[in-house]
């Protein structure tokens, strides 16, 4: 007679054919908002810091690459055109950063693809960062819309009680946008507006970038070096002449 098959004990916990995926990746969601360059630093950090990263592009995000870097963003070449776009500067000077040919530990997702690893709970990953963020894209995730797979992943992201941050790109800001940030607030998600300092001594438009988005990486706990901390010395950088 055939003895039944015994639960899994505490150190089975999986079924004969299940495996657990040790990829855990960073959802990044480029939105329409202007600041492109924004996500590219954010990228650039990620990667170097040897994150998985799941990305995706907005249909009115392409539109703002394309006129404000001339790259076009196509998902049948992705990996082609993710290369150029990281490895140009945010001053527009192509191959002013090093980057391989063959990006490192990233993912593409479609915008449309509903059914993306993203779009779950159940899919694992360490949060998500939309860098930038347009009031419109703002509103969707505080009104739960998921009307594309960004705002479907980032209200995964909430629900599961997973890191959002969000770096909203707007000026000046309407009482309906304060109105959804606040909510995105309320539901644990932290709201970065992309405002660069110059306490850090810039003098060149990356390290505006580039500061802000240390401050989103500093946001999610990613290790970087983007620009110099605060270390309580009024004109510290000018007195070193560091940028």
């Amino acid at each position: 007679m055939e003895t039944p098959h015994e639960p899994y004990g505490p150190h089975e916990p999986y079924g004969p054919h299940e495996e657990v995926s040790r990829r855990r990746p960073w959802v990044v969601g480029v939105s329409g908002a202007s600041g492109t360059p924004y996500a590219a630093s954010v990228l650039r950090a990620l990667l170097a810091a040897g994150e998985a990263v799941d990305l995706v592009v907005s249909r009115a995000s392409r539109l703002t690459l394309l006129d404000e870097t001339g790259i076009g963003f196509r998902d049948a070449h992705w990996r082609e055109d993710l290369r150029r776009w990281l490895s140009r500067g945010a001053d527009g000077r192509p191959d002013a950063f090093e980057v391989p040919a063959e990006v490192a530990d990233v993912a593409h997702w479609a915008a449309g693809d509903l059914a993306a690893g993203p779009s779950s709970g159940s899919y694992p990953t360490k949060g998500m960062l939309i860098v930038p963020a347009s009031t419109a894209c703002v509103a969707g995730v505080a009104l739960g819309l998921s009307k594309d797979l960004l705002q479907r992943a980032a209200s995964v992201t909430l629900k599961e009680r997973r890191k959002l941050v969000v770096a909203v790109r707007e000026t000046p800001l309407n009482g309906q946008t304060l109105k959804a940030l606040v909510s995105l607030d309320e539901a644990g998600a932290v709201v970065l507006p992309a405002s660069p300092a110059f306490y850090a001594g810039a003098t060149h438009i990356q390290d505006l970038v580039d500061f802000v988005a240390g401050r989103v990486l500093d946001a999610a706990g990613v290790p970087h070096k983007l620009y110099r901390r605060w270390e309580g010395e009024l004109g510290g950088d000018r007195d070193r002449g560091t940028a």
